[in-house]
């Protein structure tokens, strides 16, 4: 019996040895032999410390040492904890810092960084240990140090108790309050994701996946929970390929991919850029999408390319997985898209909706109100967020028990067939290329340079559906600064999806009638001034 998301490995280990779990950039892993690499780290991290439920930072680029690193770490009995590895030093340390990693598993690409990480460490904590650094390279903050060579394959993992309540991983993404916000899965809501993934979209051990999202993405689970759940292999893309549509064609061509998960602006830059013609992408049988919508004349033009890949739109928050799809209709039925954006479909089994009001009351069918979810795919809460946990759940009674919503953000409204169309959101977040942006966020790091008295952030429309940032600030008396000077200062402290396109300087700002900043003014302005340049 599978309780734990190891298990799956031990698994796909015996029944498929031979089989190739990973692959990456011509290299490749099977499952005996991930198997025994992933035994070797967790004995390696029990030697230096490591204890259930200890969080392990992974910072890594897309490799096949993510995936050693993920099941290493969960046969310690220990929670990942991905780091985005192109994020700015100061956001990295700052998850390092507030989840507590004391031991960081890397690789030598990323030795420049190490200094200026470890010196933004809490004075007092830190890291203890680094693998993936051999201890040649000097690091002098009195850091243990091993490489990856050090490692030795091992037939059986280390002895350590865990149970499907554990914590399993822990991922950061942008917080409404200015700093980013850790998301708690346990082994059950990873596994639960696992297995209904792989059922809705028929995953078998014949499949081969294109694992298009990096590690700290919550789109990449599908990849590394679902695949090898079932036995199937994972070709992880290399960053290079994401930035090169033609390139990422071949790709597929030539690995022969069955299921494709990614954000949209992806496929979209597949289908204009891919030189689509030139390729064999026969064998795609399932092209998922999610995180943004996808704007139809796009994802029709592609279904025409890929006349024999079936089509969904997915949606789930990081902090539920996964809680609904549409399946959209092959070109050959009737157009059954109601509107430009495909909606985000009926809710999935095993899983229960509300959409109810400002006042937590059920809106009537048809009706726009907030999406709640309650799932057994759900996060536990947010780490040492107390005031979040809060705020984040809806409670009510059902069949004489309490029954826990999460609460989405999401305002939706059910069309007449039962699928849900997605409207927009209850707060100030936005999506870009499927990164969550909360918009406080970037006026906190505004407000954080000395000179900057007030600041408004809001996003624009920009290429295929997407939206991006862009902001105005107010600067103290007497204060000079440029725009460039500080988006170099934010670029320091954001992640560069966040980052502002434009930050403008103003005397004053348009206000509401109680003196508050009116950001729907601004946004109107800047949008009026797209539609300018545009005709």
């Amino acid at each position: 019996m599978i309780y734990l998301l190891s298990q799956i490995l031990d698994r796909s280990a015996e029944q498929f040895p031979d089989r190739d779990a990973f692959r990456c950039d011509g290299e490749s892993l099977t499952y005996g032999e991930l198997l025994l690499r992933a035994n070797g780290l967790a004995h390696r991290l029990v030697d230096l410390g490591v204890k259930r439920g200890d969080r392990v930072g992974i910072y890594l680029s897309k490799s096949l040492a993510s995936a050693i690193s993920l099941y290493g770490i969960w046969k310690a009995g220990a929670v990942y904890v991905p780091l985005d590895p192109g994020a700015p030093v100061a956001r990295t340390a700052y998850a390092i810092n507030h989840c507590g990693i004391r031991h960081l598993i890397t690789q030598k690409s990323k030795r420049m960084r190490m200094p200026d990480l470890l010196n933004a460490m809490d004075a007092g904590g830190g890291l203890h240990h680094i693998i993936g650094l051999p201890a040649t390279v000097s690091l002098d903050h009195g850091v243990n140090q091993c490489d990856w060579s050090d490692i030795l394959p091992r037939d059986t993992p280390p002895s350590v108790n865990v149970m499907e309540q554990d914590l399993a991983y822990i991922m950061y993404t942008s917080g409404s309050t200015g700093t980013p916000k850790g998301i708690m899965h346990a082994h059950r809501s990873g596994l639960n994701y696992a297995r209904m993934a792989a059922h809705t979209y028929g995953l078998t051990h014949t499949d081969r996946l294109g694992n298009h999202s990096p590690l700290h993405f919550d789109m990449s689970t599908l990849d590394y929970f679902s695949g090898p759940l079932v036995g199937a292999t994972t070709v992880i893309i290399p960053e290079a390929y994401m930035k090169l549509p033609a390139s990422l064609s071949q790709l597929i061509q030539d690995e022969a991919l069955t299921i494709w998960y990614s954000v949209p602006f992806a496929l979209i830059q597949l289908l204009l850029r891919g030189v689509l013609d030139e390729r064999d992408l026969s064998s795609l049988r399932w092209v998922l999408f999610g995180g943004e919508p996808y704007p139809a004349k796009y994802m029709y033009g592609l279904m025409e390319r890929l006349p024999q890949a079936r089509f969904s739109n997915v949606y789930g928050p990081a902090e539920i997985n996964q809680c609904s799809y549409y399946h959209v209709p092959s070109l050959a039925q009737e157009q059954a898209v109601p509107e430009d954006i495909a909606p985000i479909g009926k809710i999935w089994p095993n899983a229960e909706e509300l959409v109810v009001d400002d006042q937590d009351q059920p809106v009537a069918s048809g009706d726009v109100g907030e999406l709640l979810v309650r799932t057994p795919t759900m996060m536990v809460g947010y780490w040492q967020r107390s005031d979040l946990n809060e705020s984040a759940f809806y409670r009510t009674n059902i069949a004489n028990q309490t029954a826990i919503f999460y609460r989405t953000g999401d305002l939706v409204q059910k069309l007449p067939d039962g699928n849900y169309q997605f409207v927009g959101r209850k707060d100030r977040q936005i999506k870009t290329r499927g990164y969550r942006i909360e918009l406080d966020e970037v006026e906190a790091a505004l407000v954080g340079h000395p000179h900057v008295e007030e600041a408004a952030a809001y996003g624009v429309p920009a290429e295929a559906g997407s939206h991006q940032v862009e902001a105005v600030v107010i600067l103290k008396a007497e204060a000079s600064l440029s725009s460039d000077e500080l988006l170099n200062y934010v670029g320091e402290r954001l992640p560069a999806y966040a980052v502002p396109k434009e930050v403008a300087i103003a005397t004053v700002f348009p206000r509401t009638g109680t003196g508050k900043i009116d950001r729907r003014a601004l946004q109107q302005q800047a949008e009026k001034r797209l539609m300018s340049t545009q005709t």
